[in-house]
């Protein structure tokens, strides 16, 4: 007889914000020796992939190259500026419209049921937003884990009417950046959004997507249960959302919905930094300010964070994380003010957010960026950019940890300065992000988020192993 197997097949998009939460929780089973483990992601994320081996092996397994569908970073200026517009729901009908590509799915589809076939993995672990991964799991009747980096709601909130929700009618509808206490008119907004969502499904031109999108789901044999709108949550062994109950309004939360709080790896996550913990250290204040992988900004935003930034001297510095090509944007190098440091990528954003110098973390608010900055109990000003970000921000603010823009895209230096500096000489923000702070530690992150994995029947029944 063999030896009995129990492998776990992590499964992600490649984009950063996804994969990130997963390769902690893929670095800690190896950490813990756990064998088996496999990850299946494009072929960008074979590197990732490889440096979360610090104990047992985790094996790459690749789902070819990316997707341009599937990856905002690749979009072009045009599909930038309509899924970042400031109306909410012409924004989430844009990404819906771009991302909703089924034949885009097909060899993703087929290369990870190669993978499954293979590797015959006890337990799936599957980013939220991975459809061809929970749709594999489903069909294929393996038991999985979904991956959340937002708060609960994101995905327990139906965007539709009529169709299955797990938190209450009137609930703010992800990607509407709504209150919970909202007016009259707000809550008509909010009715209508799902609406509208509807009504989009209903033109000629999605109809005929919807239409190939079950034409190919019946090619590949996608099970029907599959097709479900609440299909990742309702048959998902357990569900992992990267939050805390407190970071969220109040609604209750299914049992399988389990909150551990922010992934965060050891630290320090990069020791060798070239010199910026040496600068960090030489600050008294410093405002950090990282806008994700996929903000683009423009010459004049540039140039309005640099006129705020001047504003700044003397009392606080500002450390920018801005894309290389983004730099090209910049005054020239001797206009620039000596509290400026300009860095294309810091080698760890946690570790950066950890140093006790850092207080105030600037941001669009993606769920990872959320829930880090107030991990290290960080309060943050928020610039917005596009589907969960708003409601991150909304959250926020009301909870007494953020404040954000009000010109969000057009990046008003009068209205930056204020919020910065309000945040920065109101101790009551700092209070509140140390509170969430403490929540965030409590849940117990990777090493929570381990256990429970490893205590399910999938991984612990002696029926579930293979030989």
């Amino acid at each position: 007889m063999g030896s009995i197997r129990r492998p776990i097949l992590f499964v992600s998009y490649a984009e950063s914000g996804l994969l990130n939460p997963l390769l902690v929780l893929a670095e800690e089973l190896s950490r813990r020796g756990v064998e088996d483990l496999w990850f299946a992601t494009d072929e960008k994320g074979r590197s990732d992939i490889g440096a979360a081996k610090v104990g047992t092996p985790v094996e790459f397994a690749s789902l070819g190259d990316v997707v341009s569908q599937m990856s905002a970073v690749t979009w072009d200026d045009e599909t930038y500026r309509e899924v970042t517009q400031r109306s909410r729901f012409k924004a989430h009908r844009a990404v819906i419209k771009h991302s909703f590509a089924p034949e885009s799915r097909v060899e993703k589809y087929k290369r990870l049921e190669a993978i499954v076939d293979e590797v015959k993995p006890a337990l799936m672990v599957i980013e939220s937003m991975c459809q061809h991964g929970y749709e594999v799991a489903i069909t294929k009747k393996i038991p999985f884990v979904l991956g959340v980096p937002f708060v609960p709601s994101n995905v327990l909130t139906s965007h539709v009417p009529f169709a299955k929700s797990y938190t209450p009618g009137g609930f703010p509808v992800p990607h509407s950046g709504l209150p919970l206490d909202m007016t009259f008119a707000q809550r008509v907004q909010n009715q209508l959004f799902r609406l509208r969502t509807l009504g989009m499904f209903m033109t000629s031109s999605m109809r005929k997507v919807v239409e190939e999108d079950n034409r190919i789901r019946t090619e590949l044999g996608i099970a029907p249960e599959a097709r479900q709108m609440m299909a990742r949550i309702d048959h998902a062994e357990m569900v992992l959302c990267y939050s805390v109950p407190e970071l969220d309004y109040p609604f209750p939360m299914p049992e399988k919905m389990r909150l551990v709080g922010a992934m965060v790896p050891p630290l320090p996550q990069a020791p060798d930094d070239d010199g910026l913990s040496e600068w960090l250290d030489a600050q008294e204040s410093v405002v950090y300010m990282g806008f994700g992988t996929i903000t683009r900004l423009t010459r004049e935003q540039v140039g309005a964070l640099v006129d705020v930034t001047r504003r700044l001297a003397g009392k606080h510095a500002v450390l920018w994380k801005l894309p290389k090509e983004q730099q090209e944007l910049l005054p020239p190098q001797n206009e620039l003010p000596d509290n400026l440091r300009i860095e294309n990528w810091v080698p760890s954003q946690l570790d950066v957010l950890a140093h006790p110098n850092v207080k105030v973390f600037f941001t669009h608010a993606g769920g990872n960026g959320y829930h880090e900055g107030l991990y290290f109990g960080k309060p943050l000003v928020v610039r917005p950019l596009w589907v969960d970000c708003d409601d991150q921000a909304i959250r926020g603010q009301d909870f007494g940890v953020s404040l954000t823009l009000d010109r969000p895209e057009t990046v008003d230096p009068d209205d930056v300065f204020d919020k910065l500096t309000r945040v920065l000489e109101d101790s009551a923000f700092r209070e509140r992000a140390e509170h969430f702070a403490e929540l965030l530690r409590a849940a117990g992150g990777r090493a929570a988020a381990a256990d429970l994995l490893l205590g399910l029947p999938a991984l612990t029944d002696p029926a579930s192993a293979t030989d």
